[in-house]
């Protein structure tokens, strides 16, 4: 049994974690930047000669995208498992990732028009998939099961930090193509600490399991018979990851219209701000305390009730100091999720050999919200009762994830 195959027991330092962190943040960064605000904008300028609301045009290019991150992020996942490259399993998947990625964020830039606008973002979710999948493989490869609370921690601090930067990348350049460039740009220069310092653990050619197709497409599907806590833990983060989904689609527009605010994009910013600093309050702390009980179900628990709570409040409490209150309640309840989550699905993996496979249909539970996010939100806002409905079902979606968790029997 090699290396890249065991259990590992020696704990990781901080030049690691830190150089992994940054690595996410660029990830994100290369996601958040158009998601928060760029695509917003393109929808707006577009929206009038594709013939549709800027909300259902929006829609349709989100949506697109996610289902190509649906199929992208398992599949390169299971490629970096079998992979023999002398630099590692996951090191040429990042450096190959985030290069594409910046190359699909120039392209969107250029866009003049919907089909190149979508055909730019489903690139960008791609390209940035296969680096997402490796990075977040090298976590059960490395990290003993007693620290990953704290390193899930750090990596989800480093999200809301790659959301932070791409919004205010995004808000501060000028122009929707100076924005992608400044995007892209740390896309690619925040893998090359991780990349360049640290060495991947390799895979004999003689442990790579022989090919076969119908093995290989085979192995997505993991039965939640036969798995079940693997099936309920991804259940459970689904759901709580459509609950924000809902909440974040159409923040800009719900500021615009329906609150009336000033500067809708600036308000965007300050939210993301709000809720980044009351995350990040809550993150690594909630990780660490995780690691210290051994305990991830009542983190989990506690924390999707908080998020429902508030998103709760957020459709009876529809004013701009409410939108605050609720920001800051999110990012609390979310730190903690994030961290302790991510450490309970390592947990739950069934083999070492298919981490990142198995992590990237995990993944799935973050990418596929971002498929019926979009489904939802359109006909409630447009049809059913507009934002104080969308944000109702969102804390019912929200509330049954965190219930769902008292399911997983094989992790306190």
């Amino acid at each position: 049994m090699t290396t890249a195959l065991t259990e590992p027991a020696d704990r990781v330092g901080r030049g690691w974690m830190t150089a992994l962190s940054l690595a996410n943040v660029a990830i994100w960064v290369g996601w958040y930047g158009p998601l928060q605000i760029l695509l917003a904008r393109q929808a707006e300028d577009f929206a009038p000669g594709a013939g549709m609301s800027k909300e259902t045009l929006l829609a349709w290019v989100t949506g697109v995208g996610a289902v190509v991150s649906l199929t992208a992020n398992p599949f390169f996942g299971a490629l970096s498992d079998r992979t023999t490259s002398h630099r590692g399993r996951r090191t040429p998947w990042i450096v190959a990732g985030a290069a594409g990625g910046a190359l699909s964020l120039l392209l969107l830039a250029g866009a003049g028009g919907l089909w190149l606008m979508m055909l730019g973002w489903c690139l960008v979710q791609l390209t940035l998939n296969a680096a997402f999948a490796a990075v977040t493989a090298a976590v059960p490869d490395r990290v003993p099961r007693l620290q990953r609370g704290a390193v899930g921690g750090w990596l989800g601090a480093a999200q809301i930090l790659g959301a932070v930067a791409g919004t205010g990348l995004a808000t501060a350049a000028a122009g929707i193509a100076a924005g992608y460039a400044a995007c892209a740009a740390f896309t690619l220069a925040g893998v090359l600490p991780y990349v360049l310092r640290y060495e991947d653990l390799r895979l004999p050619v003689t442990d790579r399991p022989a090919w076969s197709a119908k093995t290989f497409f085979r192995g997505f599907w993991l039965s939640p018979r036969r798995y079940p806590d693997f099936g309920w833990a991804w259940l459970t983060r689904f759901l709580i990851n459509l609950s924000n989904a809902l909440v974040i689609l159409y923040l800009l527009y719900y500021l615009r219209d329906r609150l009336h605010h000033d500067d809708p994009e600036r308000g965007v910013l300050i939210l993301t701000a709000v809720n980044s600093v009351t995350l990040l309050a809550t993150v690594v702390v909630g990780g660490v305390r995780s690691d210290r009980s051994g305990r991830r179900k009542p983190y989990v628990r506690w924390s999707g009730v908080l998020m429902a709570a508030a998103t709760a409040l957020l459709s009876v409490w529809q004013t701009w100091p409410g939108a605050i209150v609720v920001a800051a309640l999110l990012g609390v309840g979310l730190g903690v999720f994030m961290s302790v989550d991510f450490a309970l699905m390592t947990d739950v993996l069934p083999k070492a050999r298919d981490r990142g496979k198995d992590l990237g249909v995990i993944n799935v539970a973050n990418s596929l919200p971002q498929v019926a996010a979009p489904a939802l939100a359109a006909p409630i806002v447009t049809y059913l009762g507009g934002y104080r409905v969308l944000y109702l079902v969102a804390a019912l979606v929200g509330l049954a994830g965190a219930v769902l968790v008292g399911r997983i029997k094989g992790v306190d």
